[in-house]
């Protein structure tokens, strides 16, 4: 099969966790050695979350008294992808030392009027508490959100439309090499009337970037890694149970959360019905099984 795996953040550092290096590189280890028996039996294609990563770097360069303003988002979402794939492709060659794995830095286009850059909504950075919030909010200006029961900054989240670099991401799986691309859903850059491609501030989804990736390699199957075991119906109510199976529009009928569980479900959806192939949304530890279909929340078409 030919699989495209998204791993969350959250997998990579969770929340309330410090930000050290040495954690996160546990993580990825831990990820890479669910991911192995995947990339030994199948044609993988992995993709990542960087949120929490993203938002460190954001708020360092913030702090920074060596530049003028901060760096952009772009270039911050760039620096994310080379870190994490590092990280993975590190851990990758020593999991399968006769494989190839390489991390290819990955630009995702944007429209330029995409009203999503007048209505922030991605959460990005470490969780404060309210008065925390309050402050940063004040301090740098940012868009401050609820999440859970603490607070997170969010940056626009516009749409991808087009993954400029597929072509060379074909071609290396083609080679077979385990491929790390479309990081933190990919460098957000627009297109003027010249062809001429700019960075912006935002930060992509990546889970509508991976289910547009996995329908243009055509892959087979899609599976959405994150810290839940099944999605659940009714969530955060005494009533709350997972689902297991579903499709497409019995998904779209029931609403979820828009800043977490809502784009993972926009995802599968749209990568079901584009390709009538399967996706799967669940834990990381149950990647094999999601393929099986032994576990998480499997989504097929009617």
């Amino acid at each position: 099969m030919k699989i495209v795996a998204a791993l969350g953040g959250n997998a990579l550092l969770q929340r309330d966790e410090p930000p050290e290096s040495d954690i996160q590189e546990a993580h990825i280890t831990k990820a890479v050695e669910v991911l192995a028996p995947l990339a030994r039996d199948h044609e993988l294609v992995i993709t990542h979350g960087n949120g929490p990563q993203v938002g460190l770097l954001a708020l360092e360069s913030a702090h920074d008294p060596a530049i003028s303003h901060p760096y952009p988002f772009d270039v911050l979402g760039a620096q994310t992808q080379g870190m994490i794939g590092y990280w993975l492709v590190q851990a990758l060659q020593n999991a399968l030392p006769r494989r190839t794995a390489a991390c290819l830095i990955s630009r995702t286009l944007v429209r330029a009027d995409d009203p999503a850059f007048a209505s922030p909504t991605k959460f990005v950075g470490p969780v404060y508490d309210a008065d925390q919030a309050s402050k940063v909010a004040a301090d740098y200006g940012w868009a401050i959100r609820r999440d859970g029961d603490r607070w997170r900054r969010v940056v626009p989240s516009p749409e991808p439309a087009e993954i400029l670099d597929l072509t060379l991401i074909r071609q290396l799986a083609a080679i077979g090499v385990i491929v790390i691309c479309a990081g933190g859903g990919g460098v957000p850059v627009t297109r003027d009337l010249t062809g001429v491609l700019r960075g912006v501030e935002a930060v992509v989804d990546k889970d509508l970037t991976a289910a547009l990736l996995a329908q243009q390699i055509k892959a087979d199957a899609l599976l959405l890694l994150t810290d839940v075991a099944a999605v659940q119906d009714g969530y955060g109510s005494a009533s709350a149970k997972p689902i297991h199976q579903a499709t497409p529009a019995e998904l779209r009928a029931r609403s979820f959360p828009a800043g977490s569980m809502g784009p993972k479900i926009e995802a599968v959806c749209r990568f079901v019905e584009r390709t009538g192939k399967m996706a799967a949304i669940g834990q990381l530890a149950d990647a094999q099984a999601l393929i099986d279909r032994k576990a998480g929340t499997i989504i097929e078409p009617g």
